[in-house]
Formats: structure tokens, C-alpha cells, sequence
């Protein structure tokens, strides 16, 4: 009976070794370029994420081309953790190209296959400098979507412009839009080498409060496409405070708002530094300031202010924070917003210049 139960146990063991696997899977298996210029190299990043119950190693990447380069997550991927696979091109060939690397990993006995595509070409006008930024095959003239200085009631509109430069006919779509945006393309479907926009509308009606609102739409690549990173578009919209109801009295002796700077150089910080800079906020006006929002427009950044309603000639100090671990995660420019009662500034934007370190 104990030589049976040690056989049970030893294949119960045996059993629970083979279940407990790496799994690589990836975010996508193709990365579309578009078009892009001849001798401007471009990586192609792919990620990785481990959904088995082990560590999952990448061994080796192979390319099959001298053209291309491509490093990987070197340290070993904890079960639910991300890593990158990339592959660099160098663009010194004219034409359309489509190019494979190979994926080496303890999840699979063969490699897993990944592949990029697109076309070189010497000729400038390919879209690079009226629409700088890209998604994919499609190339945009904006990367964030920003409504200033709005006022309840107003409809305001921002166009957004796009070029698509895949090898097929592309249907320009906005994912995930908020309640208060709609937006409109123009044509509903771009050729090759086609341009077009999306307009995008705000109706401030439907925003929820006085001040900032931030949100992400995503353009749609292909059909049936997915929500990422990639494709995120940051949108924010101001909501200023109404100041036609103001007595005589009231607009004989504002307050005024002052700031020590407007703008913030903090550098390059690595993922694991933080820095931070003050800013003295004073009331130079005849009655009391009041910050009635004080908000960031991304994760990149903290705020902290000492007091939210100065007496004239009051001062108080504002700690602005920048975080390098998630300057890298965040699209769009690192900034603060405040919204106060002074009718002559009701909206104050400080830039923070701060990048990742690479």
C-alpha cells in the first residue's frame, strides 16, 4: 500500500510540473510602418506578457536580415509581469518591406514568429512633417486633443487631421469617445496616400464639473481593432468659471493671481527618481483669491498647495512633483492646471519640461 501511494504521489507531482508553464503572449504579431523615409531607421516594439504560473525567459531573438537589429527583455518575466521584444530597421533600401524575427523562449520548443512591414521611400512629402505623429499606418498632425477655455453652453470643435499611408483603404474611427465628444470623419474611408480629418466636437453641456476633465479616445487601425497604448490619444477640456453675474462691486476689486514661474525645467529623470520644484503664489489684488481647481493632466506629475484661499497680499507655496517611473506610461505634456476667481486669469497653465530618461 505505501509503495502504491508513493507511485500516486510521485505522478501527482509529475502532473502538477507539467501544468505549471511559462505562456508567452503577445500583444500583436505584425507592427504596420506605413510609409517612412529612406536611411531614417525605425523600431518596431512588440510586448510580451507572461500568462503561465513560471518565469518566462527569452533565450534569443534571430533576425533574418543584416538590415534589422533587435534586442529583448533580458531578465527573466514574473507570471503576470510585461517585457518587450524589439526590432530595429535600418531604411537604407528603397521600396516596400516585410520583415520576420524569431522569438526564443522556455514557453515553446519553436520559435514564435514576428513580423513588420512598410515602405522606404526618398521622397519628403510622405506625410513626416504636416502629420509629425503616427499610429500604426496612420499618421495624425496632433498627438492630444486639447479644448481651452471653454464656457458652458459652447460647442467648440478641433480637427484632427490624418493621412494614411498602409497599402490598403483605411476607415478613420475614434474608439471610446466620452460622453460629451462626437466625432465626424471626413471622407469615411481614405485610400492610399489619401488625407483626411476627423472633427471632433465638445459639448460642454455634458462636461461633469467646472475646470479639468481628462479622457483617452483611440484611433481604430484596421477593423476590429483593440484599445492600447499605441493607439491612445489623450483629450482634456477646460471648463472656465462664469463671471457674468459679478456685482460692480466685485469687479471694482478683483483679486489677481501672481506666480514666483510659469514654467518648470526639471530635466531627464530615470524610472526610479522623482523631483520635485516650489512655486510662491501670492494675491496682489483687493479681495480674497480662491483656487477653486488644481489639477495635472497626467500621471507624470503631483500637485500640492498649502492653502486654497489667500487674503490680498497673502502668499502660500505650490510643490509640483515630477515621477520619472511614469513619464515613460503617459502621453501628452506634463502640466497644471489651476482655475481661480480671478476674472482677468480664471485658468492658469504651468508647463513642466521633464523627459524620461533613456
Amino acid at each position: 500500500m505505501k509503495y502504491i501511494m508513493l507511485i500516486i504521489s510521485m505522478l501527482l507531482g509529475s502532473g502538477l510540473s507539467v501544468f505549471a508553464q511559462p505562456k508567452a503572449s503577445f500583444d500583436k504579431t505584425m507592427h504596420e510602418f506605413g510609409t517612412i523615409l529612406w536611411k531614417n531607421p525605425v523600431t518596431a516594439t512588440f510586448k510580451i506578457t507572461n500568462k503561465g504560473d513560471k518565469p518566462l525567459v527569452i533565450s534569443n531573438v534571430t533576425t533574418f536580415c543584416g538590415c534589422t537589429v533587435t534586442d529583448w527583455t533580458k531578465s527573466p518575466i514574473l507570471p503576470g509581469k510585461t517585457g518587450e521584444v524589439s526590432s530595429t530597421f535600418d531604411a537604407k533600401a528603397l521600396g516596400r518591406f516585410r520583415k520576420s524575427i524569431g522569438v526564443y523562449c522556455n514557453a515553446s520548443g519553436k520559435p514564435v514568429y514576428l513580423s513588420f512591414r512598410g515602405e522606404v521611400t526618398a521622397d519628403p512629402k510622405n506625410y513626416t512633417f504636416t502629420h509629425p505623429y503616427q499610429i500604426g499606418a496612420i499618421r495624425l498632425n496632433k498627438e492630444e486633443i486639447e479644448f481651452d477655455d471653454a464656457n458652458r453652453g459652447d460647442k467648440p470643435t478641433i480637427e484632427l487631421l490624418i493621412a494614411n499611408t498602409s497599402d490598403r483603404v483605411y476607415t478613420p474611427v475614434l474608439m471610446h469617445l466620452p460622453p460629451y465628444l462626437s466625432a465626424v470623419a471626413t471622407p469615411d474611408k481614405l485610400g492610399r496616400n489619401r488625407t483626411g480629418k476627423i472633427k471632433v466636437t465638445l459639448d460642454t453641456e455634458k462636461l461633469p464639473k467646472l475646470g479639468l476633465t481628462t479622457a483617452s479616445v483611440y484611433l481604430s487601425r484596421f477593423p476590429g481593432d483593440k484599445v492600447g497604448e499605441e493607439n491612445e490619444i489623450p483629450v482634456s477640456a477646460v471648463l472656465l468659471p462664469d463671471f457674468s453675474r459679478i456685482s460692480q462691486q466685485e469687479r471694482l476689486n478683483p483679486p489677481a493671481i501672481h506666480l514666483s514661474a510659469k514654467e518648470l525645467v526639471m530635466g531627464e529623470l530615470a524610472d526610479d527618481e522623482k523631483r520635485s520644484q516650489t512655486i510662491i503664489v501670492k494675491n496682489v489684488g483687493k479681495s480674497n483669491l480662491e483656487i477653486r481647481d488644481l489639477q495635472v493632466f497626467n500621471s507624470a506629475l503631483g500637485v500640492q498647495l498649502k492653502k486654497r484661499v489667500l487674503k490680498p497680499g497673502a502668499t502660500t507655496k505650490m510643490k509640483i512633483t515630477a515621477y520619472g517611473h511614469n513619464l515613460r506610461r503617459v502621453k501628452g505634456s506634463p502640466r497644471v492646471l489651476m482655475i481661480t476667481n480671478d476674472p482677468n486669469s480664471p485658468k492658469i497653465i504651468i508647463n513642466v519640461k521633464v523627459t524620461s530618461k533613456k
